[in-house]
Parts: structure tokens; C-alpha cells; sequence
């Protein structure tokens, strides 16, 4: 999913510098329209669903950590912990809920370098190294999967990071930086754990566009079509567990917090649809405040934010899920040891 961007330095100019507008709302003003994010996603979803790779876990089993509201900026050490931890502790995938970095091209590099380290680490871990020699019989190397016996140069493997987009990542016209690194804010990814009468057995993974505090007419006249399913024919899969990721959080955390901006009618619809999907847990962002919530069997996970600036602090910012064989499952949250120098 991660591919290089172009064109940072000239989208440098779209941007301003300063972060600070309020709307009347309390919400950072944004320069992009929901309906509009979700359809050119959409469109990118649907011609490179491929790329949004199916998982694969061995005998059904599997952990993934969840980080939310980086806010980067220069400093970029909370978020290569992040990376270091997932890869050390053998996760399956991370996922990011939004406000991943202030929107000015610089951060946006320094993001991009992060991240393109983090999947060397990754592939380094994971893919044995082949050595070929070119037709100047100069020797490349090139990295296998052990699963397919594919071989391909390590900026053309996939790493398994999966964000969300969040309100300040959209601010100053920061959707523009956002997308030439992640490309889609509306997507789905599948973990294949197995078959079970004729049938793949599938974990889902839905991440929403959730960053105006709205999910908008085409958001949910797609989920409405089932626009994220893994096929239209039902019969050849059975969905075991669903995990939700946005960045608006759906409850006040206390009283002290802002309220969830999603209007009364969508966030029922949101309710239905977590029950119809039979959600295990939502995780949202936003707030900077944890909070854990159980309503109508679906956990709901408010993660704190990981940022430097915001929490100096080592801390528990982080929260991995832990899926069993036998299909149970635990989550815990994980201590960050990262201080701002």
C-alpha cells in the first residue's frame, strides 16, 4: 500500500504554515470535502484492490498493534517506536487512527523516511535475500516471500501499515500530502485465518473516513452496497472477525471532552451498522483522551495520543490485540518508552 510520493516540494506551496483556525465547532477548519475524499478513495480502492493486500495468518492466529493522533512534526521518535515495536514483537500489522502528522511538506518527508525504514526493517525480517545480476551482470538484491516464492526488489513489497485519515491531516490542504503517501482514506483489508466448510475464513479489517466528523452521502450510500465486502457472493467466505478503525470518536469520553461531531442520525446509523457487521472492536482517535466503552457487545477503544509534544511522558499509548486460534480474543494496552530530547 505505501508508495513513493512526487511532487512533495511543489505541494509545499499549497500549504499554509500556521494550524490554528477554529471553526465554531471546535473543529480544525478543513480544506476538503468528505464526499469527495471518499470518492476519489474509492476509485483508488477499486482499481488497486490488490494492493490493499489479503493477509495471511498462519493457523488463525495473529496480534496487530494501533497508534493514533502522532501530530508529527521534526521529532519522529514516537512513531519509529511504534514501528520497532510492531516489527520486533512479530504484529501482524499496524494501524494508525488519524492526525498522523501537521500538515507542512517537511513533516510529511520526514514521515515518509520513518516509514520507508520501517519497511526495510520489515522486509529484511520476513523475506530471504536473493542476489541476481542485471544484464551488465552488476548483482541486485532481491527479496523472496517463503510463502509464494516471489522475488522482488525491496521497494516494491508492501508494508502493512494501514492509517486513516483524521481532521488536522486534512487542515491547510494537507489531504493533498496525506493522499500522495496512503492514497486511500476509505478502504478495507482481508486476513485470511483458514477454510472451514468450502468456505475462506476471513478476519476483516474496515477503515472509515471519519475526519470532518461526518461520514457524508457517498460514504454511506458505498457501505450501504456493501462497497468494502470481500465479494458479492457470500457463499464463497465467512467473515470471523470485524475491527473498525476511524478517527472521530463515536462517545464522549467525559464530560470534561468534546462530544462526538457526528450527527445524532449517523451515529445510530454507525451503531446499526458495527451491529450488522458484528464488530468486535471500534477504534477511534481524535479526542487525546483514553476510553473504553462496551455497547451492544462492540468494544469501543478512545486510544490517547502518541505525540511527543502531547505527552512528553513515557506512556501507554498504544493498544495491541491479541487473536487466538480458537477465535478469542484480548487487547492490552503498550507502554511507550520515548522521550522528546
Amino acid at each position: 500500500m505505501m508508495r513513493k510520493y512526487i511532487g512533495m516540494a511543489a505541494l509545499a506551496a499549497l500549504l499554509l504554515t500556521s494550524c490554528d483556525k477554529v471553526s465554531p465547532t471546535g473543529l480544525l477548519i478543513a480544506n476538503s470535502d468528505v464526499d469527495d475524499r471518499v470518492k476519489m478513495s474509492y476509485e483508488y480502492y477499486q482499481i488497486h484492490k490488490n494492493s490493499f493486500h489479503m493477509q495471511r495468518a498462519e493457523g488463525g492466529e495473529y496480534t496487530f498493534l494501533v497508534g493514533a493522533d502522532s501530530h508529527m512534526v521534526d521529532d519522529t521518535g514516537r512513531m519509529k517506536e511504534m514501528f520497532d515495536i510492531a516489527i520486533n514483537d512479530n504484529d501482524l500489522f499496524v494501524a494508525h487512527l488519524g492526525d498522523i502528522a501537521d500538515t507542512k511538506a517537511e513533516y510529511y518527508i520526514n514521515l515518509d523516511s520513518v516509514v520507508r525504514k520501517a519497511k526495510e526493517k520489515f522486509v529484511k525480517k520476513y523475506y530471504e535475500p536473493v542476489i541476481y545480476k542485471n544484464a551488465d551482470g552488476d548483482p541486485q538484491t532481491y527479496y523472496r516471500d517463503p510463502l509464494t516464492g516471489m522475488a522482488m526488489r525491496l521497494e516494491d513489497h508492501d508494508f502493512p501499515f494501514y492509517p486513516v485519515v483524521g481532521n488536522h491531516d486534512i487542515t491547510n490542504n494537507g489531504w493533498a500530502l496525506w493522499t500522495n503517501l496512503f492514497q486511500s482514506s476509505f478502504y478495507s483489508v482481508f486476513i485470511n485465518v483458514g477454510s472451514e466448510n468450502d468456505r475462506i475464513v476471513l478476519d476483516r479489517l474496515i477503515f472509515l473516513d471519519t475526519a470532518s466528523g461526518t461520514l457524508g452521502r457517498k460514504q454511506i450510500d458505498l457501505l450501504d452496497e456493501g462497497a468494502l465486502d470481500p465479494t458479492n457472493n457470500k457463499d464463497y467466505y465467512t467473515i470471523r472477525h470485524t475491527f473498525v478503525f476511524g478517527h472521530t470518536n463515536i462517545f464522549r469520553v467525559s464530560s470534561f471532552e468534546l462530544a462526538s461531531t457526528f450527527t445524532r442520525e449517523e451515529t445510530f446509523y454507525l451503531l446499526d451498522k458495527f451491529d450488522e457487521w458484528d464488530a468486535d472492536i471500534v477504534f477511534c482517535g481524535h479526542v487525546h483522551q483514553w476510553d473504553e466503552q462496551e455497547v451492544g457487545g462492540v468494544t469501543y477503544l478512545t486510544l490517547d495520543t502518541m505525540s511527543e509534544r502531547n505527552n512528553p511522558e513515557a506512556g501507554d499509548y498504544l493498544v495491541r490485540v491479541n487473536v487466538k486460534k480458537d477465535g478469542s480474543l484480548s487487547w492490552e494496552r503498550v507502554h511507550m518508552n520515548y522521550t522528546p530530547k
